[in-house]
């Protein structure tokens, strides 16, 4: 039941934020704040603010391709601290990523809204601080020509809006999640464009729901302390990525604070840590073809801001 009401939730987020990212108003004001000063630190603040809320993959999803269309020095350096702040920023929120909402509504955490942001703060606004010190370098940069069109935003923005509203008081327990079918009974009947979401997802979740129950029959692994659970979880990310991690590791733990940890601090690292890198590459080998130097670099910004992590963790949950 537990397992249902967690793909439930996240079936909602996905048709509102769909409907949202159709309605075209999140490029708008994407592109409205990349025409001010201090365009790198703008853009990574407003990556970092988006990805809290529409998570960080739909956060780059809307700046990746914005960031690689400025005609601007250190371009590659940019999209890289986007998807680092991204990945960073978005543990705060537990809507922020699809694994956060595993967390959050796991059937034996049972976690209070304020209680989870308390956990993982630390982790998010000291990342976001060091990504925004590496950002000053770009201090320098200045848009050289026409960054892109404004497209006039349907007034269905608006309703998604509201739901969106409705959507965070009911996981913050103010209003019940029963009130989720309101956008999807919406989306059925005026806007099936927003249905168009990633079911794969979904059925990933579905699949590992099985498989970890079982695997669980099988292995035996013993996570008795907190630095376990983060270490295994936090590597774990680095070889099946963040959401199958916490999926897997949640069946060997009652610690879903250090496991919290784990898979944040797991999506930093390589592509694989967290499906948000994987995006970022595919936007970035699409504009250039020799993606070499780039992933020399993000691997280098990765696991620095990997190995920061399990430091960080080290000193504050320890």
């Amino acid at each position: 039941m537990n397992d249902f009401k967690v793909v439930y939730t996240l079936f909602i987020f996905l048709v509102i934020i769909k409907g949202l990212e159709k309605s075209h108003l999140i490029h708008n004001i994407s592109l409205k704040l990349s025409q001010r000063k201090f365009l790198p630190q703008k853009l990574i603040l407003f990556t970092a603010v988006l990805s809290m809320f529409v998570t960080n993959d739909v956060a780059l999803f809307v700046m990746i391709p914005l960031t690689i269309s400025l005609d601007i020095e250190g371009k590659t350096t940019l999209v890289i601290l986007e998807t680092l702040v991204a990945n960073g920023v978005s543990s705060l929120m537990p809507f922020g990523n699809p694994q956060n909402i595993f967390i959050y509504y796991y059937y034996y955490y049972n976690v209070h809204p304020l209680e989870f942001i308390k956990t993982i703060a630390p982790f998010s606004f000291i990342s976001l601080g060091l990504i925004m010190l590496a950002s000053l370098k770009l201090r320098g940069n200045e848009v050289k020509d026409d960054i892109g069109v404004f497209i006039k935003h349907e007034k269905k923005a608006y309703v998604y809006i509201a739901f969106f509203l409705i959507f965070v008081l009911s996981v913050l327990k103010i209003l019940p999640l029963a009130l989720g079918v309101l956008p999807i009974i919406y989306a059925v009947l005026f806007d099936r464009r927003s249905l168009k979401i990633d079911y794969f997802l979904l059925a990933t979740f579905f699949a590992f729901f099985g498989f970890t129950d079982n695997l669980m029959r099988i292995l035996r692994f013993n996570l008795d302390t907190p630095m376990k659970v983060f270490l295994f979880s936090a590597f774990g990310s680095q070889a099946i990525s963040n959401v199958p991690s916490a999926l897997l590791f949640a069946d060997f733990t009652l610690n879903w604070k250090s496991l919290l940890w784990g898979v944040s601090v797991g999506g930093y690292g390589n592509l694989i840590g967290s499906l948000a890198n994987f995006i970022t590459y595919r936007f970035y080998k699409a504009k250039y073809k020799d993606t070499k130097g780039f992933l020399l670099k993000f691997h280098l910004y990765g696991y620095l801001f990997f190995f920061i992590g399990i430091f960080i963790y080290s000193l504050v949950m320890c």
